[in-house]
């Protein structure tokens, strides 16, 4: 295995000769003994620091990332990116980026992994031990290297950051075996909190359950409701309704209700072992008291080609369940959930939760439907997850009568379900480009053309019209830059494609459950018009926002869409306790975490538009990686040994107790 290895030598002095300087000023200094580039970012789209190699190419071939340490002087946090090029890097192909937040008047470090093409010991995993973790971007040749930046993204005011000791992180190919402890901890490193005995996890159960029945969040109806505050139109359902220009949700007694949830409450994800036995000091038997911890699984997303996206797998969480509840754990991780979801101050059971919890009613829920079938998808777009659905293949309004209607059947009768999440992060992006891009017989496509002859009788009217040379109707496609005319209809066609996707969902849910909510989709890309179809059709718009916090400007005014929105998922997560990889929003530790918690709620909550915000989600993912895609991010409110991050709860305490008064007065109540 490699050292690691310097990469741009500092001397405190200068700034490197292979500097190239993009909207900063930069000189050599040094701070607290650490030779460092001084570097003044000002005012504009993407100002950066970009090193270059002396020849054509770096040769980064033996090594598995690359680190960097920055020092923020300011008051206040600054967001940095470290960007690596190959040839016809754009921000997202052929580059890897990755990004983190510069603490006030602190040292905080940014590694990432590199996304490569080489084989790799450890598999299956978005982080590394050792490394942590990968960047975002399209695989990379590390023999070919073009150069890296640090940059800065949109910034408004001129910002300042040190930056030194630049290096290549050698890999982990060397990392000693086992690595993961019989916990599904990970072995090589000690934090607070770690488990280290069977009897040390039965000692926490009793401290835990003694403090839980101390606890007590007062000022709630039986639904969560704000049972101290204005009292409305009881209707027995769960509805909506503008208030002194600030939206809420009214629970079935009719008190406000602001959902604070919480995704994925159930028994944890599984992790593969097959091929990778040797990385567990302990596994389960098939026979043993420990067999609901073992499974098979098939259909991997991604990040276990090695296997064939299929195999063996364990839930350390579920394992660890048993050692702590014996032959209840399935009852008990039920009770303590609920009892705990609600000490904490939540009112709502996220998405992807489990039926125990969801039936044991102690709190409101959402409930989840997600369209599967024959139906052909939008060939020519893309799309991380899946390509987009095809609305106008007869067969896809068929597959939501089969996909839906029976989860609407399901609940129908229930009060305490708040609505229906219909899809989740669906490829909204490829509408636009990916109907033309599609093949002459795509259903969309079809009806697109059929609109554009309606509307422009012959194609040499319509390339007349977008500035376009198509030679026939088949060989259409969208220009690189589209003219006002062709927007125009671009803008039209998106909001005629998305709305036909609503009202095809919304016909059943309204069919099978008409007195519950349609909450959306849960938009994490998107597009304008997309947006302001689901507002014209659902009763509540979802987004995934992952972000330090919302910006409500972007929700109000002129930007406002009439209808309440709600986030359906949100996350941070850190380093410090034993984990690989900080999930999509990074934060230096745990107590950085739970502020960066707080700071969050309280911007949703302040902002009229939205009516709630999920955290995604109950329990870390496996440090492993989860089956389905390798995620392995810190993101649980508890950890693998299903005990509570305290910094993390104190937050979730401290802001859940302000919510009511805090949004029904003047936004800035209670600090």
């Amino acid at each position: 295995m490699c050292a690691e290895k310097v990469l741009i030598p500092l001397d405190g002095k200068s700034v490197p000769k292979n500097a190239v300087l993009n909207n900063v000023s930069a000189q050599g200094v040094f701070h607290d003994g650490k030779p460092c580039i001084e570097v003044v970012f000002r005012k504009a789209q993407w100002p950066n620091i970009c090193f270059k190699p002396e020849g054509d190419f770096w040769d980064w071939s033996d090594y598995a990332g690359i680190s960097l340490d920055v020092y923020n002087p300011e008051g206040n946090p600054v967001e940095f990116s470290v960007r690596v090029d190959n040839i016809g890097a754009d921000g997202w192909n052929h580059c890897n980026t990755n990004a983190a937040r510069a603490r006030p008047r602190k040292w905080t470090t940014l590694s990432m992994k590199f996304i490569s093409n080489r084989p790799e010991r450890f598999w299956g995993m978005r982080g590394i031990p050792g490394i942590g973790r990968s960047g975002f971007g399209t695989p990379i040749d590390l023999s070919k290297i073009t150069g890296f930046q640090v940059f800065l993204a949109k910034i408004e005011q001129e910002h300042k950051l040190l930056i030194g000791n630049i290096r290549l992180i050698p890999s982990s190919d060397k990392l000693p075996l086992p690595f993961v402890d019989k916990f599904g901890q990970y072995k090589a490193e000690e934090w607070p909190g770690k488990l280290h005995s069977e009897q040390e996890l039965i000692q926490r159960r009793i401290k835990e359950e003694n403090a839980l029945k101390k606890s007590a969040f007062g000022d709630r109806d039986k639904y969560g409701g704000w049972s101290s505050g204005p009292k409305l139109e009881a209707t027995g359902w769960f509805r909506t309704e503008k208030i002194n220009g600030k939206w809420w949700l009214v629970d079935p007694e009719g008190h406000l209700f602001f959902s604070i949830g919480v995704d994925c409450v159930r028994t944890g994800d599984s992790t593969f072992t097959e091929k990778r036995e040797d990385w567990f000091e302990w596994l389960p038997g098939d026979d043993d008291k420990f067999k609901a911890a073992v499974g098979y699984y098939s259909g991997a997303h991604s990040m276990a080609d090695v296997i064939g996206g299929k195999g063996k797998t364990v839930n350390f969480y579920r394992a660890n369940l048993i050692r702590k509840y014996g032959s209840q754990w399935q009852r008990r991780f039920v009770e303590t959930s609920c009892t705990r979801l609600k000490a904490w101050g939540f009112n709502t059971i996220g998405n992807w939760s489990e039926d125990g919890v969801i039936n044991s009613h102690c709190l409101p829920f959402v409930a989840t439907a997600h369209v599967s079938g024959d139906y052909r998808r939008v060939e020519g777009g893309g799309g991380y997850w899946s390509k987009m659905p095809d609305v106008f293949d007869p067969r896809y309004a068929v597959a939501v009568e089969k996909s839906v209607g029976p989860v609407a059947d399901r609940f129908a009768s229930d009060r305490f379900c708040i609505g229906y999440f219909v899809d989740n992060e669906l490829a909204w992006e490829a509408i636009e480009r990916g109907t033309l891009a599609s093949p002459p017989d795509q259903p969309c496509r079809l009806e697109m053309v059929r609109q554009l002859k309606e509307k422009y009788g012959t194609i040499e009217s319509l390339n007349n019209a977008w500035g376009t040379n198509a030679s026939n109707w088949d060989t259409l496609r969208v220009p690189d830059s589209p003219n006002a005319t062709c927007r125009k209809d671009l803008d039209e066609w998106v909001y005629f494609f998305s709305r036909r996707y609503f009202e095809t969902v919304k016909s059943v849910l309204r069919r099978h459950a008409p007195h519950q909510l349609y909450l959306g989709c849960r938009f994490a890309w998107s597009h304008p018009q997309a947006i302001r179809a689901a507002a014209d059709v659902a009763d509540v718009v979802s987004f995934n926002i992952y972000s330090r916090e919302v910006k409500c400007v972007d929700w109000t005014g002129d930007k406002d869409l009439g209808k309440p929105l709600i986030i359906g998922e949100f996350h941070f997560g850190a380093l410090d306790r034993g984990m690989f990889h900080e999930g999509l929003v990074p934060t230096a530790d745990q107590n950085d975490r739970a502020e960066s918690f707080v700071g969050y709620v309280r911007s949703v909550v302040d902002c009229p538009a939205f009516v709630g915000c999920h955290w995604f989600q109950y329990v870390d993912e496996p440090i492993t990686g989860r089956v389905y895609d390798g995620e392995n991010y810190n993101i649980g409110l508890v950890d693998v040994t299903d005990t509570p991050y305290p910094e993390l709860v104190a937050a979730a305490v401290k802001i859940n107790k302000q919510i009511y008064e805090r949004r029904w007065g003047d936004g800035r109540a209670k600090p």
